[in-house]
C-alpha cells in the first residue's frame, strides 16, 4: 500500500508517494534523488543518515517516510547557500575532519542542531550532540576541532 507524503524539505514543499514501509532515507535517496544522506547500518546506530526533522536530528533509516507528513526536514543538500558552504561544512573541510567522508553528512547535521542552540558548546554538549554518530576514520579529535571552529565562526570569534 502506498501513501502520499506532503512535507517540506530544504525549504521546498514536496509531495511524493512511498510504500507504507519505506524509510525516510529511502524516500530521500531513491524517490527524491537526494544522495547526500548516507545509508550505512540501517538500524539507527551509526548516524550516517542523520537529517534535521522539525528542528531535531533523527536517523532517517529508522523513520518512515509517512512520518514526514507535514514535517520540516533539512538534509545536507539544504545547508549550503548556493556556492557558499555552511560554516559547519567549511569547518569540517578546513580541519580535515573528513577522511572517507561517509559519516560526514550525518555529523554535520547533528553539529548544526547543536550550534543552532549554542555557539559556546561544552565538551559535554559536544559529546551528547554527536553521541549518535560513529566515525571509523578520524579518531574524533578533528571532528571536535571542526565543531569548535564552526562555533567560533558562527559567533564571529574567528
Amino acid at each position: 500500500m502506498s501513501v502520499t507524503v506532503n512535507t517540506t524539505i530544504n525549504g521546498k514543499k514536496i509531495t511524493g508517494r512511498a510504500e507504507a514501509a519505506t524509510s525516510l532515507l529511502e524516500f530521500l535517496r531513491d524517490s527524491l534523488e537526494m544522495k547526500g544522506t548516507k545509508l550505512c547500518c540501517n538500524t539507527g546506530e551509526c548516524g550516517a543518515c542523520t537529517v534535521i526533522f522539525n528542528g531535531k536530528p533523527i536517523n532517517s533509516c529508522v523513520t518512515l517516510a509517512a512520518d514526514a507528513e507535514g514535517a520540516e526536514i533539512t538534509t545536507i543538500e539544504g545547508l549550503a547557500d548556493g556556492a557558499s558552504l555552511h560554516a559547519v561544512q567549511q569547518a569540517f573541510i578546513d580541519t580535515g575532519a573528513v577522511q572517507c567522508g561517509y559519516c560526514t553528512p550525518g555529523y554535520i547535521m547533528s553539529v548544526k542542531v547543536l550550534l543552532d542552540r549554542t555557539t559556546k558548546p561544552t565538551a559535554e554538549d559536544i559529546d551528547e550532540a554527536v553521541s549518535g554518530n560513529i566515525c571509523r576514520c578520524t579518531g574524533y579529535a578533528k571532528i571536535v576541532d571542526a565543531i569548535h571552529l564552526a562555533a567560533d565562526r558562527l559567533a564571529g570569534r574567528a
